[in-house]
């Protein structure tokens, strides 16, 4: 029996590869149930598949019962991959390699996340493997490899970071113990502080040379904490950061009245500051995160909310505190009313993307990076915008299962899978994440009306590495 390898030049990934025995005479639907594959065209040697599709042919739309398929199943590396030819005759092959994050794959003793969907079709004739041999290859990628990083703006920003923490630290504390206990609980988790570091980039970025900028951080960080404690009441989270949020720990009313505490030390920096623009800006924020929040609310269990609906509510729970956190900087500085506003449009636009790249890895990371159990949108019954996508484009029989089991809680074994398998279907994850690179692509645009530098650099890593994140 000929074996003819298949992937020498694919990425060094393990791969699941799926075939069933001549479909159009048997169950036409059997190993692709009820699959339609958005594909690309690709001509190739079998020998060495490459990963560059003609765009020209992209966007058809197949079902697998088009296909003939050879009976196969296996999990090989991909150094070993390998085809064993079948002894009938067969027009076709199938190749689907589904390397999808929700999944893990175990290869060895290496447990390896798949992120990537390929799908291929090899077209020939009687033995596979000959010399010179055409095929069709389809490549959906999920996410794109990356090497962005936030390190260069950490690195950046260090020195005033030092003085931020140093300030949080300080105001936590409290003649009531319990108060420095909860905050401390959240603050001390492991955040990456982002939103903070934005604040001082971008004073940096506007020439700023006083010390505002140091409290202004801290106070964009207390108010980012205070919303988060909140929220774990309000969504009932049993998660934080890799750990037991602090309502699990100390109880709702705590966690709500140290929210409060932390929202009220914020305005007191602020305050401080002196400028009565940055405060404007800031409480303003506040005001629009609570909005947000309840907007969300009303839309909790709505399987009718549109995606205008939904960007909506990111655009005030999330992208607001990326916008005033961007804002004051340039404010604070006295630049020009040009500059204050590319840099909020910085923020927007980032707090954008970075929310609904959230929305994704809910269905497709892993809890242990994400800091929460994954598929907890799902269960609380959350409307995001993969499920705005996938309700849209579903029939009538899709449509009742998420009505079923975002509106009504009638959730069982198996239905966060389904769930992802209709997004998978009608391309709502990818959708999403295109939307993300919209919105990221905007943020860096706005970037533009600065001159270069290495912040301006570190900035534009930073939208880079918040669309390719897979935590």
């Amino acid at each position: 029996m000929r074996k003819a390898g298949v992937t020498k030049n694919l990425a060094r990934l393990p791969v699941v590869i799926l075939m069933d025995q001549d479909p159009p005479r048997q169950d036409t639907q059997r190993s692709l149930d009820d699959a339609h594959i958005l594909i690309e065209h690709q001509m190739v040697d079998v020998g060495a598949i490459q990963q560059r599709a003609h765009r020209r042919n992209k966007h058809d739309v197949v079902g697998s019962n088009q296909f003939p398929h050879l009976a196969f199943s296996f999990i090989p590396d991909p150094e070993d991959l390998v085809v064993d030819s079948n002894p009938c005759r067969a027009t076709g092959l199938i190749l689907t390699f589904e390397l999808i994050p929700v999944a893990m794959c175990e290869v060895g003793r290496k447990s390896t996340p798949l992120s990537n969907i390929f799908y291929g079709y090899i077209r020939g004739s009687g033995r596979l493997g000959k010399s010179g041999e055409t095929c069709l290859a389809v490549i959906v990628p999920f996410e794109s490899p990356s090497d962005a990083s936030i390190d260069r703006l950490v690195a950046l920003v260090a020195a005033d970071m030092e003085r931020v923490n140093a300030t949080i630290l300080s105001r936590t504390g409290s003649e009531v113990t319990m108060i420095p206990e909860v905050a401390n609980h959240l603050i001390s988790s492991g955040g990456k502080r982002l939103r903070p570091m934005l604040t001082l980039a971008m004073a940096h970025l506007a020439g700023y040379s006083g010390d505002g900028h140091i409290k202004l951080a801290a106070s964009v960080e207390f108010m980012h904490t205070a919303t988060l404690l909140h929220d774990d009441v309000v969504d009932e989270s049993e998660m934080r950061r890799g750990k037991l949020s602090a309502r699990m720990l100390w109880g709702n009313e705590a966690s709500v009245l140290v929210g409060d505490f932390l929202l009220g030390q914020a305005f007191r920096m602020m305050v401080e500051v002196g400028s009565l623009r940055a405060l404007d800006i800031l409480s303003a924020a506040a005001a629009t995160i609570a909005e947000g929040e309840v907007m969300q609310l009303a839309a909790a269990k709505n399987t009718a909310t549109t995606e205008d609906e939904y960007l909506a509510v990111i655009r005030g729970k999330t992208a607001e505190l990326f916008a005033a956190a961007c804002e004051v900087g340039p404010v604070i500085a006295n630049r020009p009313k040009e500059e204050q506003t590319a840099c909020r449009s910085v923020g927007m636009n980032l707090g954008i993307a970075f929310q609904l790249v959230d929305d994704v890895l809910d269905y497709g990371g892993k809890s242990a990076k994400l800091g929460k159990n994954v598929g907890d949108d799902f269960r609380e019954g959350k409307i995001t915008l993969p499920v705005v996508l996938a309700f849209r484009r579903g029939n009538d029989v899709e449509r009742e299962f998420w009505r079923g089991a975002l509106e009504r809680g009638e959730i069982s074994d198996g239905d966060l899978d389904h769930a992802v398998g209709l997004m998978t279907k009608y391309r709502a994850l990818e959708d999403t994440i295109n939307r993300a690179q919209h919105y990221g692509a905007m943020a860096v645009d706005a970037l533009a009306l600065f001159p270069a530098s290495p912040m301006k650099n570190a900035l534009e890593q930073v939208v880079a590495f918040c669309l390719a994140r897979t935590h």
